[in-house]
């Protein structure tokens, strides 16, 4: 089989196109956090927090798919550029709520252009009915990979890795 071939054949299947997709818009957004001092991954707990509050760390975990070390690190590093304030939850101090300080509500903020823009670059070549196809396509897909359609492309729903968290 040829080059050419190989390309077509590579180019027809959904799932590397979707991989591809996926990897230059994590690329961009990386990019983007640059901006913010922000490391991908990080944006996920921010928008997050800035969603519904403030929770315990485990609860962050869970709805960030991700293991405790990994929202740890996470944690300590937004909190050290005090975006986020760590306090004992009730009455056990090992457990620890996080919430956004006032800065971390300004950065989560900046983030919504920031995923706007980039989301506009993205789908510049399609108009509002390709838009809306694309979005119920894509939601059907995660539903039939066993994911939640629901929080599809929603604040704490599951992704692919969170690159640096």
């Amino acid at each position: 089989m040829g080059v050419m071939q190989e390309k077509t054949k590579h180019e027809k299947n959904i799932g590397r196109l979707l991989i591809l997709a996926s990897r230059l818009h994590r690329a961009r957004i990386g990019e983007k956090l640059q901006t913010l001092s922000l490391f991908p991954g990080q944006e996920q707990a921010l928008e997050l927090l800035a969603a519904e509050g403030a929770m315990p760390m485990g609860e962050l975990a869970a709805r960030l798919s991700v293991k405790a070390p990994t929202i740890s690190k996470t944690i300590a590093r937004l909190s050290a550029q005090g975006l986020i304030a760590r306090t004992a939850d009730g009455g056990d101090g090992r457990l620890l709520r996080v919430a956004l300080t006032q800065e971390g509500h300004a950065r989560a903020a900046a983030l919504v252009s920031l995923v706007e823009e980039v989301e506009r670059d993205m789908l510049a070549a399609f108009d509002a009915k390709d838009k809306r196809r694309l979005r119920k396509l894509l939601r059907r897909s995660v539903k039939a990979l066993g994911g939640d359609e629901k929080r599809a492309g929603k604040p704490g729903a599951p992704e692919p890795g969170p690159g640096q968290a």
